[in-house]
């Protein structure tokens, strides 16, 4: 298999990723950070800036990254690799105040919703976290790592598909139909990419990208269903 998946190198699909990343964190944060904060209406807490610029610097690190091997520098490429890991880590710390923060905001409103966006928030982000481990364990296997980097990134862009729903009022079920089927489009595409261009499905698109499916659906199930709630509030309490 090491031989066949040795071809998928510095092919313009990963550049197109990369790039559909840094549009959806354009285009979905425009609204609620980007064009509020250029009218310095935004109100936020530090750690709101820390954790956005951090969630962004990722974005940048995938595109540089995907640069780097286009233009043969596979050395410079594996050198700055190594700042993905600490970074990864930073976004998952910084969402636990950050996260707290947006729930006291919201408890007065939305009682039990606050508690399980806050759940929610990082059960997310210890996927992301727990996908990028995954790639640097298997830094070895450029076939698995990149792919797996990838889906790291698909499940940290969720919330910048959600906020499409502010310039897209009319769309049904935002929470479902952008923060669940567009942004886990990509994987169902590159899926279907590497079915085109090898003749078969690689196992981080057909297992674990099926997995991030399904654990992304029973979120939703959890949320709706009061469960999330109530593990937010534990951890609400917890992280007092």
């Amino acid at each position: 298999m090491a031989n066949s998946w040795a071809k998928d190198r510095a092919n313009a699909f990963y550049m197109g990723m990369a790039g559909l990343s840094v549009a959806a964190v354009l285009a979905g944060f425009s609204t609620t950070y980007f064009f509020p904060g250029v009218r310095g209406t935004l109100g936020i807490p530090w750690v709101a800036h820390v954790h956005g610029w951090l969630a962004m610097g990722w974005v940048v690190l995938l595109t540089t990254q995907v640069l780097l091997v286009r233009a043969g520098k596979t050395r410079l490429h594996r050198r700055i690799g190594w700042m993905g890991l600490p970074l990864a880590l930073s976004i998952w710390a910084s969402s636990v105040p950050l996260g707290r923060w947006v729930a006291a905001r919201d408890l007065p409103e939305q009682g039990g919703f606050a508690y399980a966006a806050f759940a929610g928030t990082l059960i997310s982000l210890t996927l992301f976290l727990t996908l990028v481990i995954a790639a640097f364990a298997l830094r070895s296997r450029p076939d698995w790592h990149k792919r797996l980097i990838l889906l790291a990134t698909i499940v940290l862009l969720w919330p910048a598909y959600f906020r499409f729903r502010h310039f897209l009022p009319f769309v049904p079920r935002p929470e479902i139909t952008l923060a669940l089927l567009l942004a886990d489009l990509p994987i169902l595409v590159a899926a279907i990419r590497d079915r085109v261009r090898f003749g078969r499905v690689h196992p981080a698109w057909a297992i674990v990208g099926s997995a991030v499916f399904v654990e992304q659906v029973a979120e939703i199930a959890a949320f709706e269903s009061g469960i999330t709630a109530t593990l937010g509030e534990a951890l609400f309490a917890l992280f007092d």
